[in-house]
């Protein structure tokens, strides 16, 4: 049996399924001051009268590292950058205490300049004095040659809590992009390994002994001690399920658009031929790129709960959320009291929302239905444009699918697949609005938590080889090793294929040989004076995202239970 959970901005949603059955589903209110809770009360619910010990795996994607970053609610990390020639390292600045180190490697990793030792003891000393224990460290050209970062971490002993090397963080070569990645990773590093600890403690309250996975931001799980070195990989993990739920309750096999409506947000992601979007670099944190490997998934600021207001006569929705919609209890009207209004929805306390759209309507001289009908309508303005943004802008660029990279073909989705919660209240009104097939799974109101339980494990690793030296890298795994001259492309992809399975096999995941797929496997001459005196070989391997099985959908014979009801 396997569990997902899905910590939402608004609910948590949770499910045991059996197989390719669902056994039961259950929703709890989001406590964000207090996650385990909502956690609890979800287990709580859909392991009633279940055998705990028949429960192989948990997987969890959670809103925990986006909140922290968003709020502002994370650590404060002294960067130790060591930048060298070409784009200055300042220009990358991040952070309030960001120093720069002396010293350089070339691109081939060769040290041109020694790291200054005074620089380096000057900067670990003006964290330290700060109360600063958490590190980022980052030298350019490290995944080719590591020992500066090595040398960096060595000195900062036990006068650091966490240290982060951009090094371990990708085998990609992105300066910029390391740099932000290891601020962010050991900014969430604290409040990450705190509630990873809790939630330990809390599943042995319910007597089990799953394997504990967390869903990373490319739709792949990765087991919770990992995740406690890299939990950057943990953001955005919410929009990731799902995705993986279209994937694990749905016919996927052509171009089409997923949007899923929460009570705050909105997630919208296209597929190309059934498959998911990657952003193959890495997505963006607070407008910085990093090398966090994610789904393509755009967030609008619309939901359930968002917020009607007026700016002088334009009727607006969103995207301020000040707390439930009025129906259960809100203390102003939203989207969802607008929808009971107009009588296409019959949530909660109708009669609260009637009272509140009629008060808010009577200071600016409208009838409760025409506010109603106009807020809707602005809702569903926002999503349509910011979809047909969203096809404009993947067609502008190559695509890359989790798969692999789309050429020459435009993305022309015309169905739209709909879930959470409101889903089947939005079904009539966005196909009229976008003039396209809507379609509402059976099990819309917890298909995250199905993405997220039946998401399996993923990996990825770069592989580079200069024969001319005689050295690899497997920069993630802290390898790097001589090779013999001879070393080819097609031993680089053999070396590539094993390091990753033993890898995946240290972790506890075992995975079938033909699930590895090489997305990149280049080798060049390089030429020095008139001879060829070696190649450089560069192989990206990875295990693709996917779902271990696609859910039986029998929506009428497994209710979603509320949490403390009946």
């Amino acid at each position: 049996m396997r569990i997902g959970i899905d910590i939402g901005g608004t609910h948590t949603d949770g499910v045991l399924i059996a197989g390719t059955r669902l056994v039961a589903a259950a929703k709890a209110p989001t406590n964000h001051d207090n996650l385990l809770e909502s956690i609890s009360a979800v287990l709580q619910a859909i392991l009633t009268d279940q055998d705990p010990a028949r429960v192989q795996t948990l997987n969890l994607s959670t809103t925990l590292t986006t909140n922290a970053i968003v709020t502002g609610r994370i650590d404060p990390v002294g960067m130790l950058v060591v930048g060298g020639p070409g784009i200055a390292a300042k220009h990358y600045r991040i952070g309030e205490h960001f120093h720069l180190i002396y010293g350089s490697l070339d691109h081939l990793g060769t040290e041109t300049s020694a790291l200054d030792e005074q620089d380096l003891e000057e900067a670990i000393n003006a964290c330290c004095e700060q109360g600063v224990k958490c590190f980022g460290v980052a030298s350019k050209f490290s995944p080719r040659n590591p020992a500066h970062e090595d040398r960096i971490r060595e000195e900062l002993g036990d006068r650091a809590d966490f240290v982060s090397l951009g090094h371990l963080i990708s085998g990609q070569l992105n300066f910029g992009r390391r740099i932000h990645t290891v601020y962010y990773n050991s900014a969430v590093w604290r409040t990450f390994r705190a509630f990873a600890g809790a939630l330990a403690a809390s599943l042995q309250g319910f007597d089990l002994q799953a394997e504990v996975n967390i869903l990373k931001a490319d739709g792949g799980a990765v087991p919770l001690t990992r995740a406690m070195d890299a939990p950057v990989q943990s953001i955005f993990s919410g929009p990731a399920a799902s995705v993986m739920g279209i994937l694990a309750t749905c016919t996927a096999d052509a171009d089409l658009l997923m949007l899923d409506i929460g009570g705050t947000t909105s997630d919208i992601a296209l597929f190309a031929g059934g498959e998911p979007l990657l952003e193959r670099e890495g997505i963006a944190i607070e407008g910085r790129p990093t090398l966090v490997r994610a789904i393509r998934v755009e967030s609008i600021g619309i939901g359930g709960d968002s917020l009607i207001h007026l700016d002088g006569a334009e009727v607006k929705t969103g995207p301020q959320r000040l707390g439930p919609c009025m129906a259960t209890g809100g203390s102003a009207p939203s989207l969802m009291d607008a929808l009971n209004v107009l009588g296409l929805a019959d949530f909660g306390q109708t009669e609260r929302s009637r009272e509140g759209l009629e008060a808010l309507a009577a200071q600016h001289h409208l009838e409760a239905r025409t506010l109603a009908q106009a807020a809707v309508d602005a809702a569903l303005n926002a999503i349509a444009a910011k979809i047909e943004t969203l096809v404009r802008m993947v067609n502008s660029k190559p695509v890359y699918t989790i798969h692999e990279i789309l050429e020459d073909r435009e993305i022309t989705p015309k169905k739209l697949i709909v879930i959470g919660g409101p889903a089947a209240v939005f079904k009539e009104l966005l196909a009229a609005r976008l003039g396209m097939e809507v379609i509402v799974p059976p099990l819309h109101g917890v298909a995250n938590a199905i993405g997220a339980a039946l998401a399996r494990a993923t990996s990825h690793l770069a592989l580079t080889a200069n024969t001319s030296r005689g050295q690899l890298s497997a920069p993630m795994l802290g390898i790097f090793r001589a090779i013999p001259r001879g070393f080819s492309l097609q031993d680089a992809i053999d070396e590539a294929r094993r390091l990753l399975k033993a890898d995946l096999e240290q972790a506890g995941v075992t995975i079938a040989a033909e699930e590895i797929q090489i997305t990149q496997a280049d080798a060049f001459n390089m030429v020095d004076g008139s001879y060829t005196s070696g190649k450089n070989i560069r192989v990206v391997a990875q295990v693709r995202p996917a779902v271990v099985a696609r859910l039986e959908l029998d929506a009428a014979a497994v209710p979603v239970r509320f949490a403390g009801q009946s």
